[in-house]
């Protein structure tokens, strides 16, 4: 794996700063320099615009509203037990949108294919540069080749729900990527996500650099950095 790299900390603790240590006003790190040893990221809503593809999915068929109740009922299946992320999509269409099994199934399997963010290709290409980009993801072995083939490239690792046996925000699924990745959880280990619910609490809570990127479907909270999107961190990292 590559070694941490040095990065000066400018702009880090001006303009960007957001929330730091349960406002203190500490940043995780400190100093002239800052190591960057691992960046995961969320996917879905992070990286893969959620709403945008569910809707178009849809054929244009939903609403904010609607999307919300859905989100909300995924998250509310994810913690009963295991089961696929596909057909906790499918159970979610099925109960809050009325759809048909067969209809809902297609659109839970094809998750993958639901349209990245105009900047995530070029955002997560510039910082495989600075560190090992992985996936933290409530998701499926088999939408990873669906998403890296929009991305044009392959992730450094990818660490989905389907192996772990677990989803968001439970720890096992940062514990199996720093077994995966080789990397403890620090400060110098950043999660970047839109999402406070699903990753930031319990990535503050190992210890790790909170980043929040702002998306149309975000649930802010306390983080570290708060971006608009990845270009702006990559910026940043660099």
């Amino acid at each position: 794996m590559r070694s941490p790299i040095s990065r000066p900390t400018k702009g880090l603790a001006q303009d960007g700063q957001n929330f730091i240590c349960d406002g203190t006003g500490v940043p995780c790190q400190t100093g002239a320099n800052l190591s960057i040893a691992l960046i995961t990221f969320d996917v879905f809503g992070t990286v893969l615009d959620w709403r945008r593809g569910l809707r178009d999915a849809l054929g244009g068929r939903l609403s904010d509203a609607a999307f919300d109740r859905i989100v909300d009922r995924q998250g509310e299946l994810e913690q009963e037990g295991f089961r696929l992320y596909a057909d906790i999509v499918a159970q979610s269409l099925v109960e809050e949108l009325g759809l048909g099994a067969q209809e809902a199934a297609g659109i839970g399997a094809a998750a993958g294919t639901w349209p990245l963010f105009p900047d995530s290709a070029n955002g997560l290409r510039r910082l495989r540069s600075v560190a090992p980009c992985t996936a933290i993801t409530n998701s499926d072995l088999a939408h990873r080749p669906q998403i890296e083939e929009q991305l044009g490239f392959a992730l450094d690792g990818w660490i989905c729900a389907e192996e772990v046996g677990a989803y968001k925000p439970d720890p096992r699924m940062w514990r199996a990527a720093a077994s995966r990745m080789g990397t403890e959880p620090g400060p110098g280990w950043w999660h970047v996500s839109a999402y406070a619910d699903y990753d930031h609490r319990t990535a503050r809570s190992l210890g790790l650099t909170c980043v929040f990127v702002k998306r149309p479907h975000s649930r802010p909270g306390p983080a570290d950095l708060a971006l608009d999107d990845l270009s702006q961190l990559a910026d940043q990292a660099r």
